[in-house]
């Protein structure tokens, strides 16, 4: 379940799942991980508790982090099979891969298959990154960012997808490029579903703007294509997101009581990396920025006392007690680097539970400190097309 795939509170599945759920303490469990930052929920809910992983119900013991290194811009969806599904940026930006494991703690270890590499020339030639994994009515999507191999900063989002059940199997087809109202440097997009429409959420450069990146808003007609308007949910205006670069980015959606949060990346990818957090009633229309809160200050930076720097492009999980929410996200295990940070491969996939604060606001804390000295070991197979 990730990046809140699906936002909605639809009395029909919380119906199904009071019967499948007679207890009421039971109900109560099973609804909060409905609920949890990126619940996809696309069967009914007994369906979904059959093949909920081993020790569903207890709550999840610390992390030992980092989870999986050199692995940047990190994506966890929990899906209905019982399984959580892993992709990132691999450092070479060349290739997509995919883990599976029925824990959060087994992704560590999981074999990595590549299911999808760069191509030689032409467009999709370089600077794969940030991909994403959705379920979407029956079928497998990534969505990623990359460039022609002969202009490599014209980075535009692109799409995948699979028809085969297992995402490892079957054929991953070129489904093309997601066309935004303009032809500009844009990444990093995530989709969600809220009151039975799909939205995509993603960071672009808006022509004559002082900045980099903002990030946007839009419906969608099809996993593919966007219908439009598309409105700027936040632009980089704070000295905090205009560091090194003026960066809005990596936009993530979380649902809890009766709001939905949104966090991103801001500002350089070195130390000054941070997060911000925007905020919206969940029964308002998604679609009016007038309507989102934009809080002022960063909810989740680097830290000098745990050695965790750059804490950035996160995404939202649940935990497998169905009730825990899990922040996942990169981070660098020293302040200071040598050359472009882009170059540098040691964004490690971190994750740790997310708290929240009397107000039911996200309480984000800090990045915590690292709990692993050795390279965890899982083995790399080819898989897909």
């Amino acid at each position: 379940m990730s990046r809140a795939d699906d936002l909605s509170e639809d009395t029909a599945r919380d119906s199904t799942r009071d019967a499948a759920r007679s207890a009421p303490s039971a109900r109560r469990t099973l609804l909060k991980g409905a609920l949890a930052a990126g619940a996809l929920v696309t069967v009914p809910g007994a369906a979904y508790a059959a093949t909920a992983p081993a020790g569903a119900g207890r709550a999840p013991a610390p992390y030992a982090n980092p989870l999986v290194r050199n692995r940047a811009d990190p994506h966890i969806h929990r899906h209905t099979d019982g399984h959580y599904y892993f992709t990132a940026t691999a450092p070479e930006y060349d290739r997509i891969i995919l883990r599976r494991s029925r824990t959060i703690r087994g992704i560590a270890t999981a074999d990595e298959s590549v299911i999808w590499r760069k191509h030689e020339t032409g467009p999709m030639g370089a600077h794969i990154w940030a991909p994403e994994i959705h379920h979407i009515d029956g079928k497998w999507y990534i969505y990623f960012a990359s460039a022609p191999a002969e202009a490599i900063w014209d980075i535009r989002i692109w799409v995948l997808e699979n028809s085969h059940r297992d995402p490892f199997k079957g054929t991953w087809v070129e489904r093309g490029q997601v066309k935004t109202a303009w032809e500009t440097f844009s990444l990093d997009a995530t989709t969600f579903t809220h009151r039975g429409s799909r939205y995509l959420a993603w960071a672009q450069h808006e022509p004559d703007m002082d900045n980099n990146t903002a990030v946007w808003l839009s419906k969608m007609a099809d996993p593919v294509t966007l219908t439009g308007p598309q409105i700027r949910l936040t632009t980089p205006e704070f000295d905090w997101e205009r560091i090194g670069y003026r960066v809005n980015e990596g936009p993530s959606f979380i649902k809890r009581n009766g709001r939905i949060f949104m966090s991103y990346s801001a500002s350089a990818t070195d130390y000054h990396y941070c997060m911000g957090l925007l905020t919206i009633d969940a029964r308002a229309d998604l679609m009016d920025p007038a309507n989102w809160t934009k809080s002022p200050t960063p909810v989740f930076t680097s830290n000098d006392t745990t050695k965790q720097y750059g804490p950035g492009h996160n995404c939202f999980t649940v935990a497998e007690d169905g009730r825990t929410d899990v922040l996942v996200y990169h981070a660098r295990q020293y302040k200071e680097i040598v050359g472009d940070p882009l170059n540098d491969p040691n964004r490690h996939t971190r994750v740790q539970k997310l708290g929240w604060n009397a107000d039911g606001t996200p309480d984000f804390g800090v990045p915590v400190a690292d709990t692993q000295t050795g390279p965890q070991v899982g083995s790399l197979t080819e898989s897909g097309s």
